[in-house]
């Protein structure tokens, strides 16, 4: 017997290669390309492999097509809803991943026991028996539910059990344990993850059926098998969180119903995940006294302002001083210490400096460089910003502070938290005796030099 023929597929282009690369000849992506085995193209599933995902139309004039916005099926779970936009769609296709153990599977099981409700479901595990997801359900509280589950990883059984079942929503768990028999390779696999996915997509857009994948991720973080998945779905769904804290954060990388970078906090109980109303709570450390080197930032996470305490420490340190941050940009830590020292006259060239943000959030947004020098000016001083102080805003090369989005928001949830003082860019400064904002004294400053010296005078 003939030996199977073996190609190398990237897991970022798709492009193939004879023999194992390092880096890819195509896109230069190191250690991406994955041993794949070469298909015949004869078997009797190829001939419908290759069809769009969506069903085909004639061509028409934009302006003719009739709009219209898309019904959404609440899943009665407030922070899985927000990130997904207000609801499953039918007819849409949800990639959510993350690390083993965060409670993937935890609550997908509780959505589906809310949604069968309202819709039948239909729950395919891959990784799990019967057995085992009856078990999880009795953990979970969740005895008389009407979930329907199946335990099956082959791609053509699953299709014909959704055509028979005719579920509203289906949760496969997980794309990387499906495998399909037109194809000769192992599941998990990138030829295999590309094509369970289009054929599942091309069923949920034929059907009306909201599809829900598991995927696994990699150890840097990112969703195991070719990039091409996160291209084909809908939504794209991350899992955030430290293991070893009972609080989840679950992130919208991708999504065409809603917007994007929306998160969801859970907390993780015995009784299954429950959605924090307020996560600034979780991110605020309760000190009894005012501390050096704290400083509280307004943050927005989406369509949400949250309030997260920004930490830092100033030490001295020797001929190599270190400049650490977790939770924010290394290189922008260093930028701003640059400006600080050429704008305001602050150095820390010879000085250790730790910046974390506190609750093991992850903040991407540029107007944290105002909360992030202010802490470090602290507790350089060793002074602490007084009880109830909030700052947010961009800080440019030239010294300026440069305005962040929707800073009236901001202001707002702040006030709503009983913080009375506020250092923000001038842009961002609401009008004079707005009551919105009663009790939040508003200092408006459009220089770093500025900002440092009203500081100092507190």
């Amino acid at each position: 017997m003939a030996k199977d023929k073996s190609v190398y597929v990237c897991n970022e282009c798709g492009a193939t290669s004879s023999k194992w690369l390092g880096k890819c000849p195509d896109c230069n992506a190191w250690n991406s390309l994955q041993e794949s085995v070469v298909e015949t193209g004869n078997s009797a599933g190829n001939k419908n492999r290759f069809q769009g995902l969506a069903a085909p139309q004639p061509v028409a004039n934009l302006a003719d097509i009739k709009a219209s916005d898309f019904a959404r099926l609440p899943t009665q779970v407030d922070e899985l809803d927000r990130v997904l936009g207000g609801g499953l769609v039918d007819g849409g296709v949800v990639l959510i991943g993350g690390d083993p153990g965060i409670g993937k599977s935890t609550l997908l099981l509780q959505a589906l026991h809310t949604l069968s409700l309202q819709a039948p479901t239909l729950y395919v595990s891959g990784e799990e028996s019967g057995a085992q997801v009856a078990m999880r359900a009795r953990r979970l509280g969740l005895d008389n539910t009407q979930v329907r589950v199946l335990a099956e990883i082959s791609l053509e059984r699953i299709i014909a059990t959704i055509a028979a079942e005719k579920p509203r929503v289906c949760v496969i768990d997980s794309i990387q344990t499906v495998y399909s028999e037109a194809l000769s390779s192992a599941p998990g696999s990138v030829a295999q993850v590309r094509e369970c996915a289009a054929h599942l997509t091309r069923l949920a857009k034929a059907t009306g059926v909201a599809i829900i994948l598991v995927g696994h991720v990699t150890k840097e973080g990112t969703l195991a098998g070719p990039r091409v998945l996160e291209h084909m779905v809908d939504t794209v769904l991350y899992f955030e969180g430290d293991t070893h804290s009972s609080f989840r954060l679950i992130r919208a990388i991708k999504n065409r119903f809603g917007a994007v970078n929306e998160i969801g906090v859970f907390a993780m109980t015995e009784r299954g995940l429950k959605g924090v109303a307020n996560p600034s709570a979780i991110f605020l450390n309760q000190h009894p006294q005012p501390v050096p080197g704290s400083c509280v930032l307004v943050t927005l996470e989406g369509s949400r302002p949250m309030l997260v305490e920004i930490q830092a420490l100033v030490d001295s340190g020797g001929p190599s001083p270190r400049r650490l941050s977790v939770g924010l940009d290394r290189d922008r830590l260093a930028m701003l210490l640059a400006v600080s020292h050429r704008h305001a006259g602050v150095s820390c060239a010879d000085q250790d400096v730790f910046v974390n943000a506190v609750g093991g959030v992850r903040i991407s947004e540029p107007a944290a460089d105002l909360a992030v020098l202010l802490a470090i000016q602290s507790s350089l001083r060793a002074k602490p910003l007084p009880k109830g102080f909030v700052a947010f805003g961009e800080v440019g090369l030239a010294g300026e502070i440069r305005p962040a989005p929707r800073g009236q928001e901001r202001l707002r949830e702040a006030a709503k938290l009983g913080f009375e003082l506020a250092i923000v860019p001038k842009s961002n400064a609401p009008k004079k005796d707005d009551p919105a904002f009663k009790g939040l004294t508003i200092h408006a400053v459009d220089r770093v030099e500025e900002a440092l010296s009203w500081v100092r005078g507190l």
